[in-house]
């Protein structure tokens, strides 16, 4: 979501935090991406970017690149490897996780792939928008633009 949260001049981050706990996400956390192909296979991960701006690849080897910039909001589903590949201007993400549920962080050749999957199907859907609550456009878009295949 492009432009989904202005942040707040005083802390940047504050802004992201407080409508991703809003909506029921929570755990956050400040910091960058890692600059390695990573996933989650146990909780869907929402990123804020607080400051500066990045591109960031999406869906392991051979995947995606996206260019993302202050005040823009990405969903990626638990399975979805991301990285860094660039960062600028003092790059900042506010990051959080769907329903309070915990995190691991598994490299797409580190794990157990089909033990990854099985964790990855039991994640059940978020309840809420991180942004636009119950009202928003993330549950009905979820199974359009979920990949279907594990990084």
């Amino acid at each position: 979501m492009r432009g989904a949260v202005a942040p707040d001049p005083e802390d940047g981050p504050a802004a992201f935090e407080d409508v991703f706990r809003r909506n029921g996400w929570t755990g956050c956390w400040r910091n960058g991406i890692y600059p390695y192909h990573h996933y989650h296979s146990t909780a869907h991960e929402v990123l804020g970017v607080a400051s500066g701006s990045a591109r960031v690849c999406f869906g392991g080897e051979g995947g995606t690149e996206v260019e993302v910039a202050s005040g823009d909001v990405v969903v990626i589903p638990a399975g979805v490897a991301h990285k860094l590949v660039e960062e600028r201007n003092g790059f900042l993400v506010v990051g959080a996780y769907a329903g309070g549920r915990h995190w691991d962080l598994l490299r797409p050749r580190g794990a157990s792939l089909e033990a990854a999957r099985q964790r990855i199907a039991a994640v059940p859907l978020p309840d809420a928008d991180p942004v636009a609550g119950a009202d928003g456009v993330l549950l009905r878009l979820w199974g359009e633009v979920v990949p279907e295949v594990l990084t």
